[in-house]
C-alpha cells in the first residue's frame, strides 16, 4: 500500500501552448501551481515559512542558486500565481503584490529615490498619494513638482532637469483627468526617470499604461481587481530590472506583504475581472450620458462623454470609458446630501471598483485630508460626488438616480 494519504502521486507536465493566449485566458489559468492532488481550482498555501531538504539546500536557497521559497515575507505559492496572472493580463515582465494599494504606491516611487532627488507628479490625485508626494517624501529630501493637464510645454519645463520618478494617475480620482502617457513618458525619459502610472481607475482591462510608454504599473488591487469588496491588496509591475534591482530589496526588508487568503481571493477575481469591468464600463457610460442632460446637473466628467476636456487622448489610450464618473451638481452640499440620502439602491460608501454600484462625496470623505485650496486645484467642490457604477442592471440604477434627483 502506498504511504501517500489518498492516492497522492505527482502529474505529469502537458506542454504549455504554442501560440499567444488571450489577456481573458492567461485570467483563468496563467500562474496555476497544480499539486499533485490535480485540483482543479487554485490551491491555498497557508504558510509563513518553507522546509529544506539539506542545509545545503536552504544555503542556496538564499544565494539564489535554486528555485525555493524562503519566507511568506519574500514570496509564497499562492501569491506567486496571482502575480503571474496579473503581470501576464497587464503584458508585464514581473508583479510584485502588497498589502494594499498606497502601500503599493508608495513602495513604488520609494525604492526609486534618496535625500536630493526630485519627482514630478500629475497634480490631480488621490488624496493618500498627495500626502506621500507632499508631505512624507519631502520629510526625506525628496521634493516633487506638480503639473496640471497635459500641455507638453508644462511638463517639458518640469521635467528640463534631473528627475528620478514619474508619478501619474490617469484617469484620476474622483474627477476623472487624463493624462497623456505617451507624451509625458517621452519627456521623463530623456532626463532618465522611471514613469509611474496608477491605473487603478482604468484597470489592465481598459488601460495598458506599459504600452503607450510607461515603465512601471500600479493598483490597489481592492478594486476592480477583486471587485467584491472582500480584501486588500496593491500590485506593482514592471520590467525584470526594476523589481529585481530596486522594489524587491525595498518590499523583502519592509514587509508590506500580501497574504496567502487575499491573495487566493483575487486570483479568483481575476477570472471574471473582464466581464465584470466591461459591463460596469458599459452602465457608467449609459448613466453618465443621461445624467449630462439633467438640469440639476453642472458637469458630468467621464472619460467616455466627448465633452470631456481630454476625450482625444482617453480614447487613445482607453478602451472604455471606466466604472466611475464624477458629478457635479447645481446645488450646494444640502441638496448634494439629500441626492445621496434619497438613493434607495446605490450604496452610500467611499471604496469604488465593486459590483455593487457606490457614491460618496469627495470634499468630506476621501480627500477631506486636503486643504480647501488643493481640493480646488483638483476641482473637487462641496457639489461633486464621485459615483462607482457596478453590476446591478443599468435601468434600476438609473430609476433610482432619476427618482433621488427629484
Amino acid at each position: 500500500m502506498s504511504k501517500r494519504p489518498w492516492g497522492y502521486q505527482p502529474l505529469p507536465n502537458r506542454p504549455d501552448p504554442d501560440w499567444s493566449l488571450h489577456p481573458d485566458t492567461h485570467a483563468v489559468r496563467t500562474g496555476l501551481a497544480r499539486s499533485g492532488f490535480g485540483e482543479t481550482s487554485e490551491a491555498l498555501y497557508l504558510t509563513s515559512g518553507f522546509t529544506y531538504a539539506s542545509a545545503e539546500q536552504a544555503v542556496e536557497s538564499f544565494t539564489d542558486e535554486t528555485d525555493h521559497f524562503v519566507y511568506g515575507r519574500f514570496a509564497n505559492p499562492t501569491i506567486a500565481m496571482f502575480e503571474q496572472r496579473l503581470a501576464a493580463i497587464e503584458g508585464a515582465e514581473f508583479c510584485v503584490a502588497t498589502g494594499s494599494g498606497m502601500s503599493a504606491m508608495f513602495a513604488s516611487i520609494a525604492c526609486l529615490v534618496k535625500a536630493g532627488d526630485r519627482v514630478v507628479a500629475s497634480a490631480s490625485m488621490f488624496s493618500s498619494c498627495y500626502v506621500i508626494l507632499m508631505e512624507i517624501l519631502p520629510k526625506w529630501g525628496v521634493t516633487t513638482e506638480l503639473v496640471a493637464g497635459n500641455n507638453p510645454e508644462d511638463w517639458a519645463k518640469a521635467l528640463s532637469q534631473p528627475t528620478a520618478a514619474v508619478f501619474i494617475e490617469t484617469p484620476s480620482n474622483p474627477m476623472l483627468d487624463i493624462v497623456d502617457i505617451a507624451m509625458v513618458s517621452e519627456l521623463a525619459h530623456r532626463v532618465g526617470a522611471t514613469v509611474i502610472v496608477d491605473n487603478v481607475m482604468a484597470s489592465p482591462i481598459l488601460q495598458k499604461p506599459l504600452q503607450h510608454g510607461a515603465d512601471v504599473v500600479m493598483y490597489s488591487a481592492t478594486k476592480h481587481i477583486d471587485g467584491q469588496g472582500r480584501v486588500l491588496a496593491g500590485a506593482i509591475l514592471g520590467s525584470f530590472s526594476y523589481i529585481h534591482e530596486y522594489l524587491n530589496p525595498f518590499i523583502r526588508h519592509t514587509g508590506p506583504s500580501l497574504s496567502p487568503f487575499n491573495a487566493w481571493v483575487l486570483v479568483k477575481s481575476l477570472e471574471t475581472i473582464g466581464m465584470r469591468v466591461e459591463r460596469m464600463s458599459s452602465s457608467a457610460q449609459r448613466i453618465a450620458e443621461f445624467l449630462e442632460a439633467r438640469p440639476e446637473i453642472k458637469e458630468v466628467r467621464y472619460p467616455g462623454l466627448p465633452s470631456h476636456h481630454d476625450y482625444a487622448i482617453a480614447q487613445k489610450q482607453m478602451t472604455g470609458g471606466g466604472s466611475t464618473i464624477g458629478i457635479e451638481f447645481n446645488n450646494d452640499q444640502s441638496g448634494v446630501f439629500a441626492f445621496m440620502n434619497a438613493l434607495r439602491v446605490i450604496d452610500i460608501s467611499n471604496n469604488l471598483g465593486d459590483s455593487k454600484s457606490l457614491i460618496t462625496h469627495p470634499a468630506s470623505t476621501t480627500h477631506r485630508r486636503l486643504l480647501p485650496e488643493i481640493q480646488a486645484e483638483m476641482g473637487i467642490t462641496q457639489s461633486v460626488l464621485r459615483l462607482s457604477v457596478g453590476l446591478e442592471h443599468p435601468s434600476d440604477l438609473l430609476h433610482d438616480i432619476e427618482r433621488a434627483l427629484k
